[in-house]
């Protein structure tokens, strides 16, 4: 078994480099096509449903048992990241939606880690 520290900072920062992807291919999408900036939000909720649940098969797949914790802390590490960046950078308040997204982040990250830690036992 690999150390958990470790696996869940590559989940981590997989779910980080994909969000960073995917957030310069939506604008080079809305600078470069006709999309309107009132889809941003469809675009922005599913990079992160993608990242987080593909940082948490990173994750699972690392820790190899205990998927759904080591996933799911995952998605809590990156959204405290975000809030932090939020709160910090843009002043951003916190609100009932910003629990739902918590809420969210750990089941994403959770279901993810179980896909890795069943990915991995079958190696």
């Amino acid at each position: 078994m690999r150390s958990t520290s470790a696996s869940i900072a590559t989940g981590l920062l997989f779910t980080l480099g994909l969000v960073l992807t995917g957030s310069l291919l939506t604008a080079i999408l809305l600078s470069f096509t006709d999309l309107k900036e009132s889809s941003l939000p469809y675009f922005t909720y599913t990079i992160n449903i993608i990242s987080l649940l593909l940082g948490g098969i990173i994750t699972g797949r690392r820790c190899i048992s205990r998927g759904w914790y080591y996933g799911g802390l995952t998605g809590i590490t990156y959204f405290l990241l975000v809030v932090l960046i939020g709160f910090l950078g843009f002043d951003a308040p916190m609100r009932l939606a910003t629990l739902y997204y918590l809420f969210g982040a750990f089941l994403i990250s959770a279901l993810g880690g179980v896909i890795g830690v069943n990915m991995a036992a079958r190696r």
